[in-house]
């Protein structure tokens, strides 16, 4: 598809690691995203629409709001702000509104970091492409633990709507060869080597995109469930 923005040299992505001797999932290392079975459980709307939101930009016209901070306050900013990498999370404020949600994550029983739900608004393929970019997941982790990675549940409708992911060419930029397109109707799961992979969404839609985000440290026990949840 033709573009008028491209990625290039200069793009802050490019800076981010890609190797390290940290311990990784298995199930990532072809393609650095696994497709999980839907969720098998409802969450009812009142744990996303009641929560308190904050204006925090990333990958389009957002707000978040956080369940699990580095220190339990409502902060959106990266882990290494407060010293520590994005895990050993704490539970906030809307934690208690949204017990679904939290009793979820917590079932994976893997450590978790930021976990948080985002609402979008709607945007267009080439919109989205603006923000495309790889994440920042492992800044001050120690290379003798778990790799971080991020999973998706989402809450809202929008089968019109993709995550779309995109792996390095040789020049550490995104390879369109490598384009994947991951649906975003109510209930699909995914996990993302998001410091890995390209990705951004594009919302084909007239109403917000709701879904939960949680950053997970790589273990054997994350390793299990997803090889038990995914499809």
């Amino acid at each position: 598809m033709a573009t008028t923005f491209w990625p290039t040299q200069e793009h802050w992505s490019v800076q981010i690691p890609l190797h390290s001797p940290h311990y990784r999932t298995p199930s990532l290392s072809q393609d650095g995203v696994v497709l999980l079975k839907p969720a098998n459980f409802s969450v009812p709307s009142v744990e996303w629409e009641s929560l308190e939101y904050l204006d925090w930009k990333s990958g389009g016209d957002t707000n978040f709001a956080p369940l699990a901070s580095a220190d339990g306050e409502l902060d959106c900013r990266g882990f290494w702000d407060k010293g520590q990498p994005d895990k050993g999370a704490i539970f906030t404020s809307n934690a208690a509104k949204a017990p679904t949600l939290c009793n979820y994550v917590t079932s994976v029983g893997a450590n978790f970091g930021r976990v948080r739900i985002i609402k979008l608004e709607p945007q267009d393929h080439e919109t989205a492409l603006r923000s495309i970019h790889r994440d920042d997941n492992n800044r001050m982790n120690p290379e003798n633990e778990g790799w971080v990675v991020r999973s998706w549940l989402e809450l809202t409708d929008s089968p019109n709507s993709y995550m779309l992911l995109m792996d390095n060419d040789a020049d550490g930029l995104p390879d369109r060869s490598t384009e994947r397109r991951v649906p975003l109707s109510r209930g699909s799961r995914f996990v993302v080597d998001t410091q890995r992979l390209w990705h951004v969404v594009v919302h084909n839609a007239n109403t917000p995109r709701y879904a939960l985000i949680t950053s997970f440290e790589s273990s054997p026990d994350l390793e299990n469930w997803i090889v038990n949840e995914s499809v």
